[in-house]
């Protein structure tokens, strides 16, 4: 059972991450108090890692792992979750330059679903492109608070929210070990499988949290 997961991290499956998912488990074994999670889902670039099995660091580490892939779009870099065979079957996850509308569309109708992350990025993020494209129909979610963004990108995030009423999640992006966790997504159910996974980000009743270590505020009257 698991109501905190990070939704967007990369194991060594991916080209840019050589972080083994063990190395993972091993390290938010030890910052459990920082980074409460209970369980991850491995979202390897223009893949999705068909072989990958982690039953037994499961079962060793009682940590939720599901598999999930992010591929690029003509739109930029979307999540898709739910990932089967026939979706594989229809899309090629390396081609860069997948139809985003007709790829959110027809995920939605085979079983999974694709939500856009890091939204405030430029170039690869959806804010940009919506200056110069039509939304897209289908949207539910985007990943507000992304723990690989830069200052200002997460932030550019709220008006898009506001205007398309689009649910929330957030994920830590992570490509190192000692970046997992910094942002996650909160559940108000249990997620037990990919099945609750998807069934919950349709529904709503999530939220993105925060897990980066906050500045502490310099008191100027002390001085």
């Amino acid at each position: 059972m698991a109501r905190i997961l990070d939704l967007h991290l990369h194991s060594e499956a991916s080209d840019d991450s050589r972080a083994p998912v063990e190395a993972y488990l091993k390290w938010l074994a030890r910052k459990r108090e920082e980074r409460p999670l209970e369980g991850l889902v491995l979202t390897e670039h223009r893949q999705f890692n068909k072989s990958g099995e982690y039953r037994d660091l499961e079962d060793k580490y009682g940590m939720l792992i599901l598999k999930a892939s992010e591929i690029e779009t003509e739109y930029g870099h979307i999540l898709v979750y739910g990932v089967n065979d026939d979706i594989l079957k229809r899309y090629d996850f390396k081609n860069v330059r997948l139809p985003a509308q007709e790829l959110i569309t027809e995920v939605a109708r085979m079983g999974g679903i694709a939500m856009p992350c890091h939204p405030g990025r430029p170039t690869v993020g959806l804010i940009e492109h919506y200056q110069t494209k039509p939304p897209l129909e289908g949207v539910i979610g985007v990943e507000a608070l992304n723990g690989g963004s830069k200052k200002g990108e997460n932030e550019r995030v709220a008006e898009l929210l506001d205007q398309y009423g689009y649910h929330a999640f957030g994920g830590s992006d992570s490509h190192l070990v000692s970046f997992i966790g910094l942002c996650a997504t909160e559940f108000d159910r249990d997620i037990n499988s990919m099945e609750d996974l998807v069934d919950t980000l349709r529904t709503g009743g999530y939220r993105p949290v925060d897990f980066r270590p906050q500045r502490q505020q310099v008191d100027s009257s002390a001085s």
